[in-house]
């Protein structure tokens, strides 16, 4: 099985980072392939840059010149999913909602600890779109940017605590979500702090995808992800873009 775990960023130490994380957490005989989007921002932190992720991830994915069975978006809250959904026949998983589905078998609430405060309303709004908010205790922010993350480990760590710490006191959060694909790895040091399970989004994802894969299942595509109509799409930047383009 073969798994392409995309990063949402250019940044390619931190895709590196995130695929080393999911090695760990695949099954034996699972071969996972990072990818650094060719375009976009070194670090994705808004709208702008969510949206020319998603749209770089797409770009990335359809170029990939060998067979694989499932993709990974490896960015928390961002936009590009049901993108992927509709041009690719393989399960797509996000690491937003593989993240928060099983923070949920896990307890009654979960709380979210991602990177600035901006970020915030991005993933309410996709933790909303996927109908995972209603069991969502929080999303906090702890203040460190995502390249922060690999240049200021410690103090990244130490911040994350706080905040999850908060959450567990004041949210009454039963499970802590790490809201970052950077901060891959983490998980065990926020847990043995905080005192509760910690879900890191790229492991959730990885182990979602095999279950996926190996029950034969993919997108539906009767309606919502059905393939995209045959057209002439002008500018499309696609590497593969004759995809969408009419026979």
């Amino acid at each position: 099985m073969r798994i392409l775990v995309a990063n949402v960023n250019t940044t390619e130490s931190m895709t590196d980072s995130i695929a080393a994380q999911a090695r760990l957490a695949a099954a034996p005989g699972t071969e996972i392939v990072g990818l650094t989007p060719r375009f976009g921002a070194d670090s994705c932190e808004g709208n702008f840059e969510s949206y020319l992720a998603a749209i770089a991830v797409m770009d990335k994915v359809l170029s990939y010149p060998e067979p694989y069975d499932a993709v990974i978006q490896a960015g928390y809250g961002e936009h590009g999913r049901e993108g992927l959904q509709e041009l690719l026949d393989v399960p797509v998983v996000d690491i937003t909602e593989a993240a928060a589905s099983t923070a949920m078998f896990l307890g009654h609430k979960y709380s979210v600890v991602t990177t600035l405060d901006r970020t915030v309303p991005l993933i309410e709004d996709r933790l909303k779109l996927a109908g995972l908010d209603t069991r969502c205790a929080s999303v906090r922010a702890s203040g460190m940017a995502v390249l922060e993350l690999e240049e200021e480990p410690e103090r990244a760590v130490e911040a994350i605590i706080e905040q999850a710490t908060l959450a567990v006191r004041q949210d009454k959060a039963e499970v802590i979500i790490l809201g970052c694909g950077g901060m891959a790895g983490l998980d065990e040091q926020i847990r043995q702090r905080a005192g509760v399970p910690v879900v890191d989004g790229v492991a959730a994802a990885v182990t979602i995808a095999e279950s996926l894969v190996r029950l034969g299942l993919s997108t539906s595509k009767v309606r919502t992800y059905a393939p995209p109509r045959p057209k002439k799409v002008l500018g499309w930047p696609l590497t593969a873009g004759d995809i969408l383009a009419a026979p």
